[in-house]
């Protein structure tokens, strides 16, 4: 097996090999998967069962609608797992770096988070909270994951990796 370090969990010398696209040497990054789905009654059932069959599970979920189809964003324990599956079953998704941030569970956490970002000119495109192990983290898309990942870590916030949301 290879390990790529934090950011990258273990997979074998072929995946590795197919699953070029999606390092991009960003480890302070987690690789969140994007599927579109028909909105219509039932398409999220069948997608988080057949999600199930494959044993991957999801750590984290976020849905955005439009009229005609939705988008699930989702953090997975296996990124590669997940990707593979979803392409042999013919899901159409995409994968996207984003930052994932662990805060205290707490009344203004959140907000120190995006008062930081926002101070340092980060823009923030989207999130999504989840609890895991009595912790809070926040995945957040936005406009310049380095900018980001510099201003945080500028005040005392490193972003968690993806082999930590894997463990979790």
């Amino acid at each position: 097996m290879i390990h790529s370090g934090c950011g990258l969990p273990k997979m074998s010398a072929a995946d590795a090999a197919c699953q070029m696209f999606i390092e991009k040497g960003d480890t302070m990054t987690v690789k969140q998967i994007s599927v579109f789905l028909e909105n219509k009654a039932g398409t999220l059932a069948e997608l988080t069962d057949f999600l199930h069959r494959h044993n991957i599970d999801m750590r984290a979920l976020s849905l955005a609608e439009a009229q005609d189809f939705g988008i699930v964003r989702m953090i997975v324990d296996d990124i590669y797992a997940a990707s593979n599956v979803l392409k042999e079953a013919g899901y159409v998704f995409s994968i996207t770096p984003v930052l994932a941030v662990e805060m205290p569970d707490e009344p203004g956490s959140l907000y120190r988070i995006l008062k930081i970002l926002g101070d340092g000119g980060v823009n923030l495109e989207y999130m999504y909270a989840f609890l895991a192990n009595a912790k809070a983290f926040t995945i957040l898309r936005v406009a310049d994951n380095a900018k980001a990942v510099n201003v945080l870590q500028r005040n005392g916030i490193t972003p968690v990796c993806q082999d930590e949301l894997a463990a979790l």
